[in-house]
């Protein structure tokens, strides 16, 4: 589904991700992990056709992308309720007007991530585990071969948590490919049949408890620290 060979993605001219080669098989499950600051939300924005800067090859095997943002990037004063945030999931396939006959479709959708009758609140009226869940149903309308998720269960309940985590893994089991932007590496473990865990580069890849073995941890600790202090140097 992914491939990327000698890949450099820069962000404010900074190289956030540096010589990357590897593939991401179709049908996948993946977390991407690594340190604060380790370049993964920048990978996964530029698989996502972001427009970040970039140095050497990336292909996506699919222009079906589903893409969920880090809740925190949601203007959510802007004056819409749910059921037409919900609705922007439809627009790729049917356009504005067209997402207006999808009601049905949106009402499902919310129904299934546990907020039934929620169509006409206000997007300030949600707590973060509701906005979490409504990022989720307009993901699900996208109807996409390949999800990718920036921190999906970044400060929500265990139960909301939960809740999500089994919506991927139907996902998962429906053949689509999902790459989440992950922190948590307990839900990792237990969630995420394979990693990529990186530090700017690439420290390991593969089963997810083989790639999150203390010593790879480690090493992209030490990775990331040399890292920041050749950038502190120049």
């Amino acid at each position: 589904m992914i491939s990327f060979t000698d890949l450099t993605l820069s962000y404010d001219r900074q190289p956030a991700v540096h010589h990357l080669s590897g593939k991401i098989r179709r049908g996948a499950l993946m977390a991407l992990v690594g340190p604060n600051g380790a370049g993964k939300t920048t990978l996964i924005r530029a698989i996502a056709g972001d427009g970040i800067t970039a140095e050497g090859t990336l292909r996506v095997g699919t222009k079906r992308i589903g893409w969920l943002p880090q809740r925190a990037e949601i203007d959510r004063n802007f004056p819409i309720d749910v059921r037409g945030f919900v609705a922007m999931g439809l627009w790729a396939k049917a356009g504005a007007f067209g997402a207006i006959g999808g009601t049905a479709r949106i009402e499902e959708a919310l129904e299934t991530v546990g907020l039934p009758g929620f169509g006409r609140r206000p997007l300030t009226a949600l707590s973060g585990g509701q906005m979490q869940r409504v990022l989720f149903a307009r993901l699900m309308l996208q109807d996409a071969d390949l999800c990718l998720l920036d921190e999906p269960f970044a400060a929500v309940d265990s139960r909301t948590t939960e809740d999500l985590m089994a919506l991927i893994q139907n996902w998962h089991a429906e053949g689509r490919t999902i790459v989440a932007v992950m922190h948590d590496l307990d839900l990792v473990r237990r969630g995420f049949p394979e990693a990529l865990l990186i530090a700017r580069e690439k420290i390991a890849q593969g089963p997810a408890r083989d790639v999150l073995s203390e010593d790879n941890l480690a090493r992209a600790r030490r990775v990331l620290a040399h890292d920041e202090a050749m950038r502190s140097a120049a």
